[in-house]
């Protein structure tokens, strides 16, 4: 493993306007899925589903949708990850920050269940599978391209800092709902207030676009595209990544399975289970939410500094074990109805979700050869989310619903914790390793591959004659 400062880029300013580019799309992703996760409780429970006496069956209705979007993410995953890898980062970079604003946009445009009827939440799951689908290919192209101009010793420094845009996305809407709930009537921001939040999301896309078409490939992503030119057989297949690198999927898999099911508990399930178990009061819920990421936004690249200087190992490990103590520490905090509690309940919450989410942006580049980087990092990644962060508030309010406490969400959340906890023991520390070095080994693996194949064919060969 390397520990030299080797890097891709030599001025230091143009790192920053790679990040700048990277993060503005990743503000983007996150506040149009955001927007989404806290309108779904705070209004699509009543405009999209029918009239109900439990207040909660339509909230799980729209969780439910919300779900949805993450269904096409691996699909997103596959078909950026390839091209991708294929043809560069840049391109997908743009195509997935325009294609998540417009089906963003389409939301605001929506007709509701009493003007449309069933139409209005299908239409609403046709534009979440697109955003899910063009989501697929953001995150993982917004690291990579961070990760392959950074300096192999402070790789994890830069790439927290797309990481750190997640709370930014989450800020802006929580921002966002929070004026426009405050400023409007109940029945006007329920008619057409919600929808100008949506509407916004035209404007972020266009100017991540446009801030993106000034980024350039790294080096080491460009040599590749070129090698592929000259030789066929140097292409990237969708199936290399399965056959070649299983260990790394499976690993990378679990260490997101927590941070993703934990994040989404922290920041979605949270406002339904003060708005529904205690009856808080949405605007004061917001606000803290918004102090919360601001907060959130200052801790993830101290974190990823810190998985720099000790490894990325040792700081996600103690992540995952203190998920396991927050799930049944701040339930209790937050069921004091203080408010003082509850804000020290969710800085801690995603305090203890930046162990992991910090690290983890330098952890998966590092698992992966560059011509099948993009791919790997985006299906683990997104692979994953279906079942952890994208059903998770759906199973929460479910659990909530069905025992009315929090015990059974803190043994759900200990359970997934658990699971990560093994992943990141299995995974090989990468602080430092240069990625050159990476594509060494990956070529090494695919000549011996390829002698053993050769080898085999003659054998058979020569049996045949026989």
């Amino acid at each position: 493993m390397s520990t030299s400062a080797e890097s891709n880029l030599h001025h230091p300013r143009d790192l920053k306007r790679i990040v700048i580019g990277a993060m503005i799309g990743t503000v983007a992703e996150w506040y149009d899925f955001l927007i989404y996760a806290a309108a779904a409780t705070v209004a699509f429970g009543k405009i999209f589903f029918p009239p109900s006496s439990d207040p909660m069956s339509g909230v799980i209705g729209a969780l439910l949708i919300y779900a949805v979007g993450f269904i096409a993410r691996p699909l997103g995953a596959i078909v950026f990850g390839y091209l991708g890898d294929r043809y560069g980062r840049k391109p997908m970079l743009q195509w997935s920050i325009l294609i998540t604003g417009i089906a963003t946009f389409a939301i605001g445009c929506l007709p509701t269940i009493a003007t449309a009827g069933y139409w209005a939440p299908g239409l609403l799951v046709v534009c979440r599978l697109v955003q899910g689908f063009a989501a697929g290919g953001e995150w993982g192209g917004a690291v990579l391209i961070v990760a392959e101009h950074a300096p192999d010793n402070r790789r994890a420094s830069w790439t927290s800092w797309p990481q750190a845009a997640l709370p930014l996305g989450n800020l802006l809407a929580t921002l966002v709902l929070g004026l426009l709930s405050a400023a409007l009537p109940g029945d006007d921001f329920l008619s057409w207030g919600w929808r100008c939040a949506f509407w916004l999301a035209a404007v972020i896309a266009l100017v991540g676009a446009y801030i993106r078409k000034n980024v350039e490939d790294a080096p080491i992503a460009k040599e590749l595209l070129m090698k592929e030119e000259r030789g066929r057989d140097e292409r990237p297949k969708i199936t290399d990544i399965f056959r070649q690198h299983p260990r790394a999927l499976i690993v990378a898999m679990g260490l997101r399975l927590t941070e993703n099911i934990f994040y989404q508990v922290v920041v979605t399930f949270t406002i339904t289970y003060l708005l529904y178990k205690h009856a808080s009061n949405v605007n004061t819920i917001l606000s803290l939410m918004m102090v919360a990421n601001v907060i959130h936004f200052a801790i993830v690249p101290l974190v990823g500094r810190l998985s720099d200087k000790l490894g990325r190992k040792p700081v996600f490990l103690s992540g995952a074990a203190l998920v396991i103590v927050w799930s049944f520490v701040s339930f209790p905090a937050m069921e004091s109805g203080s408010t003082i509690l509850i804000f020290i309940s969710i800085v801690l919450g995603l305090a203890v979700d930046s162990l992991m989410y910090a690290p983890y942006s330098a952890m998966l580049p590092e698992m992966f050869p560059t011509r099948v980087r993009y791919l790997g990092v985006s299906f683990a990644n997104q692979l994953t989310s279906i079942v952890a962060g994208g059903l998770a508030p759906f199973i929460c309010a479910t659990l909530l619903r069905s025992y009315g406490t929090y015990v059974p969400i803190a043994i759900y959340l200990t359970g997934a914790a658990s699971i990560s906890f093994i992943a990141a023991l299995a995974y090989r520390e990468t602080r430092g390793v240069s990625l050159r070095s990476i594509d060494r080994a990956d070529e090494l693996a695919r000549a011996n591959e390829t002698r053993q194949s050769d080898t085999g064919r003659l054998v058979s060969s020569g049996t045949d004659s026989r």
